[in-house]
């Protein structure tokens, strides 16, 4: 008999941590059948998906008001679903906003719901632990202080380490040598990274100011801008790199900018993680739209805001690894500034880079989507 599961990934970081996650679930057991939402990496298994992560990127209070009509026919549509195909059991993977309410339904239903990668409440929206004590059977977290966090409320948190250890031991890239070989780049030039974001909206706010600072740092030093693209966005987002021909921009992977930069400007997000893991210095960046910023700032109670900085210094810590730079100050001029300090401080930056790879180590986890994968099994 054919069992299924429901997999809720609205993200495209989410689609490729569940992915694991199933790929291993799928070695052990074929005859499984998933559907539900992901993107890319969930359909090349087979996943029979109702919609695509990348039509879930909405962020921000404003936003979700915007899509409030879409959202609820998503929400109508899965619940269908999952009257129809009967899963055994729901695996759902970040995404609190929708994921948080699909649990609940689950639990309504009887049917085991097994949430990865907690909603970040000790940041901020604490009363959703309320719901997550209440409706979710296994909770599985990818930071270790969140053990400790969840059990003062009453909730038996499952530290499984954080897929992102897992997914760069797959990453191949070049050495040093051949990256400069592959893009003509002279030896002596200073490679500075720019990472702004893999939403349209993040883009949108963040990397005119990238820009900015790269041209202002461009007069200072011979310089090359390695950029990051994200591969699902299309050219549209892009469309400002146009005016700034003056600029020696590279386009390579985001891991190549991680690996090769001296100095990375990195949106605020998993990318800060990432970058982390490869002991780049950084400086954060977040901006967006004022009144998504102004409620924000309301509810958001953490001193520092990068997963970067959060993992190295602590939850409760107003110390810092590396530069945030927050909305009004996130701007060009701001931007260079914190640039100029870190590449004119070889000492700096080496600290910078010390600490970051010395909190890599508080990640670590041999194979979390295998464990996860045995997990499900138990449900199965």
């Amino acid at each position: 008999m054919v069992k299924k599961l429901f997999v809720l990934a609205g993200e495209v970081s989410g689609d490729m941590h569940a992915a694991g996650v199933i790929a291993e679930l799928l070695k052990a057991r074929p005859e499984v059948s998933v559907f539900g939402i992901g993107g890319e990496k969930l359909r090349a298994l087979g996943a029979e998906l109702l919609y695509d992560s990348s039509q879930m990127s909405i962020m921000g209070f404003v936003d979700v008001l915007k899509h409030t009509g879409f959202l609820r026919r998503v929400l109508r549509d899965l619940k269908e679903a999952v009257h129809r195909e009967k899963p055994v059991a729901a695996f759902l993977v970040d995404y609190p906003g929708m994921n948080l309410h699909m649990a609940r339904f689950f639990h309504g239903l009887g049917i085991p719901v097994i949430y990865y990668i907690s909603p970040q409440v000790w940041a901020w929206k604490e009363g959703r632990v309320k719901a997550i004590r209440r409706d979710i059977d296994r909770f599985l977290v990818i930071f270790d202080f969140e053990v400790e966090f969840f059990r003062r409320h009453g909730i038996n948190a499952e530290f499984v380490g954080h897929p992102v250890i897992e997914e760069l031991a797959e990453v191949t890239l070049p050495s040093r040598e051949l990256f400069f070989k592959k893009y003509d780049i002279a030896s002596d030039v200073r490679l500075i990274g720019l990472l702004p974001g893999s939403r349209p909206q993040e883009i949108a706010h963040i990397l005119p100011e990238m820009l900015k600072a790269a041209r202002l740092l461009k007069k200072e030093y011979r310089a090359v801008f390695l950029f990051g693209r994200a591969p699902h966005l299309d050219d549209a987002c892009y469309h400002l790199l146009s005016q700034y021909t003056d600029l020696s921009i590279l386009m390579c992977s985001a891991y190549e900018v991680m690996q090769f930069s001296e100095l990375a400007l990195v949106t605020s997000g998993t990318a800060t993680l990432e970058s982390l893991c490869f002991g780049v210095p950084m400086i954060v960046v977040y901006k967006t739209g004022m009144l998504n910023y102004l409620i924000g700032s309301l509810l958001v109670k953490l001193k520092n805001i990068s997963l970067a900085n959060i993992v190295a210094k602590g939850l409760g810590s107003s110390e810092r690894t590396v530069p945030e730079l927050i909305q009004h100050q996130a701007n060009g001029m701001e931007i260079y500034r914190q640039a100029r300090m870190i590449l004119d401080n070889s000492e700096l930056a080496e600290t910078m880079r010390l600490e970051l790879l010395a909190a890599r180590d508080k990640l670590a986890s041999a194979s979390p989507s295998q464990k996860i994968a045995e997990i499900l099994q138990e449900y199965l």
